[in-house]
């Protein structure tokens, strides 16, 4: 059984060389072997040989992290199974891997709040040409900036006033990956999923639900290492007639729970 976190900085942030010089040694986070049988015959028809194996860190100062398939940082879990054969034939070997999630609960409780949000022109951050985003006021809330993997994101918003008419609502889920190095850190955001919540241009007043469910393998509990950090961020993007798009940023929390 073996369990490692690959962390690889990414070559746009850090630099080619220095991108795969510490990106070569992954972090071994479990590795024990155990034998299940005796040398001898398995006789034909089929066999099962019971086996166990404690999910135990390496050392008392690692902790196992959730299994999490990312762009940069990757946790991941396998069980390898070898048979040894007599010299004539070949040895077997097959490989599985398999999740590792904390117990539901595991976690620091904290308090969940509603996130009010008012989207508008005023609000926007890093705009380049404000004279061509139309006049607007999008309203809504997040049912909590915490969010249970085992729940769907929740929400609604609603389109008060827009002078242009609208193509798309959308919402996009983030991940943020932040690669620790001997030369500081590198931290990319990249699209895990992107969902239509509105199509055209629709209708003011109306609050339209927000509701995203966390895709399993590439979403873990907000984790904190020494040499790497995977957070989530939620946008908000509205597509204008025009193609012109305004995106709203939400720093989220995911729990085990």
């Amino acid at each position: 059984m073996d369990g490692i976190a690959s962390v690889q900085l990414s070559p746009r942030s850090a630099g080619l060389i220095e991108s795969l010089v510490n990106s070569s040694k992954p972090i071994s986070l479990i590795s024990q072997s155990v034998e299940v049988t005796k040398s001898g015959r398995i006789p034909s028809g089929q066999t099962e040989i019971p086996f166990e194996l404690p999910l135990n860190p390496r050392s008392s100062s690692k902790i196992l992290y959730e299994t999490y398939h990312g762009v940069y940082i990757m946790v991941q879990y396998s069980l390898r199974c070898d048979i040894k054969r007599s010299l004539l034939a070949k040895d077997v070997s097959k490989s599985q891997e398999f999740i590792v999630e904390y117990k539901p609960g595991s976690g620091d409780s904290e308090e969940e709040k509603v996130v009010n949000f008012e989207i508008r022109p005023e609000t926007l951050q890093n705009v380049r040409d404000r004279a061509r985003i139309p006049q607007f006021l999008v309203r809504g809330h997040l049912d909590t900036s915490i969010f249970p993997l085992s729940k769907p994101l929740t929400g609604e918003l609603t389109v008060c006033e827009c002078e242009r008419g609208i193509s798309s609502i959308e919402l996009q889920l983030v991940r943020v990956e932040t690669c620790g190095s001997t030369e500081g850190y590198t931290r990319e955001a990249s699209e895990i999923q992107n969902i239509q919540i509105g199509e055209g241009d629709v209708c003011r007043g109306i609050a339209i639900p927000i509701y995203m469910v966390f895709p399993r393998l590439f979403t873990c509990a907000t984790t904190v290492a020494p040499s790497f950090k995977i957070e989530f961020e939620l946008n908000i993007v509205i597509i204008f007639d025009n193609d012109h798009l305004v995106v709203e940023t939400f720093p989220i929390k995911l729990i085990r729970s």
